[in-house]
């Protein structure tokens, strides 16, 4: 079984790794790190706070930023993938930087210094040459930058169907195969 972390911060957007959660619960070996600024953003976008989601996803377990007990940050520990969904400014800066200030820090460190997959999703706009400097140097690192950018190919009807498009690439990016986006198919109507 696959071993996930799911990393939330305080970006908007906490709407991904709801889904995220959703999808993979019952598929892999979940964990969760949350920062606080992200329990402010659920109760904001939401109107749920992170106890709410620990016990709607009782199986799946659940770290706040200061908990470094996880043993995810550990480079000793067997992990298949991080995805940081929405990952902040704040967060891309310190992975870029090579900061372990907080747990979910720490365990995208120990990621890209273990050559584990690592995917951030970030949920800034615009950016600034600061974020595009950070994002290269993720990349460089072997990060995966994937940006919140709902594609409008898939038709989508619900703000459900524009999530699942940026879910589903995330889940992809880690090889985690998924039915939540029809591949792209050309049609010519003429």
């Amino acid at each position: 079984m696959k071993r996930i972390v799911i990393g939330i911060t305080g970006a908007s957007g906490i709407r991904y790794a709801l889904r995220i959660i959703d999808v993979l619960r019952k598929e892999v070996d979940l964990c969760v790190i949350y920062t606080r600024a992200a329990n402010l953003v659920m109760m904001d976008e939401e109107k749920i706070d992170i106890n709410v989601i620990k016990e709607r996803y009782s199986e799946v377990v659940f770290y706040s930023e200061d908990d470094f007990s996880c043993k995810y940050a550990s480079g000793s520990q067997d992990l298949d993938a991080v995805i940081v969904c929405p990952c902040s400014a704040a967060t891309l800066s310190s992975v870029a930087n090579g900061l372990s200030s907080n747990l979910l820090e720490r365990v995208c460190d120990v990621a890209l210094k273990e050559g584990t997959k690592l995917v951030l999703v970030f949920r800034e706009t615009p950016l600034n040459l600061i974020h595009i400097e950070n994002m290269r140097k993720v990349a460089m690192a072997g990060g995966v930058i994937l940006p919140a950018c709902p594609g409008f190919y898939n038709n989508p009807k619900t703000i459900d169907d524009m999530v699942d498009f940026v879910v589903s690439k995330a889940l992809n990016r880690v090889g985690i195969s998924n039915n939540l986006l029809k591949p792209w198919k050309y049609e010519n109507k003429s």
